[in-house]
């Protein structure tokens, strides 16, 4: 079985793994334990970070600990992430960095939206701190000189993508659902999006750009997005197998998935290419129903976003994307998105324009335009 990490004591960001801090650390101003601290000890033992972040033999291993909210990133967690991601990068004594989410559910259902848009709504810099941060380990996962393994057992939508798919190798299980659905909050398929969706077979990447649909299971590996695909009950046993590895290759690495990727068993025939399955007449004919449900804003966005990524650099899809955050933040579409489909739940979003042919695409260009000094840097 996988070491599974012990129950965390935490204390003043201090993180003491399987037992609780030692007397000296809870010692009130008077060096006796006092029943204050002691009360303090109690509650902060039950605090759960938002992130674990753990050395096994020579692997770095990252797990999201928000499970009640499906792993949903916040600033926070990013911005721990990225900084332990570089200190890996960057040690001698640590070979591959894995990534998971905890609970059964999900890997990571994306930002936490709902504090972006409290924010935004007050002008509060979290607004534009928040996709930042968060572009910025995107990149940092990119170009990471070490093999990064995603272990995409679950829900991995929009920001959980982000931490994913830019990764070295990423690993679907049956139990996977992958989506941006963006376009139905009044934002684009960002985190990246503009740079990993063009590159798909045929127009599958814009598909999935522009209507949100949710690809499960194996398709997610089909559709080129996971490198592999393995049983989520083997899962356990690759990582365990990962972790014991001595000084391994990315080749080296790719032989152990590879073996677990065997193991599956296949049944029935071979199933049709997913994006023959995907725009087959029964499917297509859903498209103008599915599409009017989507910010007419954001869908031109993202269809310009599409174009311009599939011959930009990763780096730069980034930088452009982090505008169009920006313009969407100044816009109304998201909040009201946000309010229909996660707040209200009324499923009914007014956008502003309502129609298609209602936005001029001088309106779109300008989401696209330089921020100046505000711009992101890489």
């Amino acid at each position: 079985m996988v070491r599974k990490p012990s129950t965390p004591h935490f204390y003043n960001n201090i993180v003491f793994r399987g037992r609780a801090p030692p007397l000296h650390v809870i010692q009130g101003c008077c060096g006796d334990v006092c029943s204050a601290c002691s009360v303090l000890h109690q509650m902060s033992s039950q605090v759960e970070p938002e992130v674990l972040l753990e050395k096994m033999g020579r692997a770095g291993v990252i797990t999201m600990n928000r499970p009640k909210v499906l792993n949903a990133l916040t600033m926070n967690m990013i911005q721990q992430i990225y900084r332990q991601l570089k200190q890996w990068e960057n040690d001698s004594e640590t070979d591959i960095v894995i990534i998971r989410g905890a609970g059964d559910k999900a890997f990571c259902a994306g930002g936490d939206i709902r504090v972006i848009t409290e924010a935004g709504k007050v002008g509060d810099p979290l607004a534009q701190e928040f996709f930042r941060e968060e572009y910025i380990l995107n990149n940092a996962i990119g170009t990471c000189r070490k093999p990064y393994i995603a272990l995409i057992d679950g829900i991995t939508m929009g920001g959980g993508v982000g931490v994913s798919v830019h990764g070295r190798f990423r690993v679907a299980t049956e139990k996977t659902t992958f989506a941006m659905p963006e376009t139905a909050i009044g934002l684009f398929p960002d985190v990246g999006g503009g740079y990993f969706l063009p590159r798909l077979r045929g127009k599958l990447g814009l598909f999935l750009a522009m209507t949100g649909f949710r690809l499960k299971g194996r398709d997610v590996q089909r559709a080129g997005i996971a490198t592999h695909f393995v049983e989520s009950k083997k899962i356990p046993d690759l990582e365990k197998e990962l972790v014991d590895l001595k000084f391994p290759s990315a080749e080296d690495i790719t032989k152990v998935l590879d073996t677990y990727q065997a193991k599956v068993r296949h049944q029935g025939s071979p199933h049709k290419p997913v994006y023959q399955y995907l725009f087959s007449v029964s499917k297509s004919c859903l498209l103008p129903q599915t599409l009017s449900k989507m910010s007419p804003t954001s869908l031109k966005i993202t269809y310009k976003q599409q174009q311009a990524g599939a011959s930009l650099s990763l780096q730069d899809v980034l930088v452009m994307e982090y505008r169009l955050t920006q313009a969407c933040m100044k816009g109304c579409d998201f909040y009201e998105g946000v309010r229909a489909v996660l707040v209200d739940k009324d499923q009914n979003p007014v956008w502003n324009p309502s129609r298609l042919e209602e936005v001029s695409d001088q309106r779109v260009d300008q989401c696209f335009l330089s921020l100046g000094e505000k711009d992101l840097t890489l």
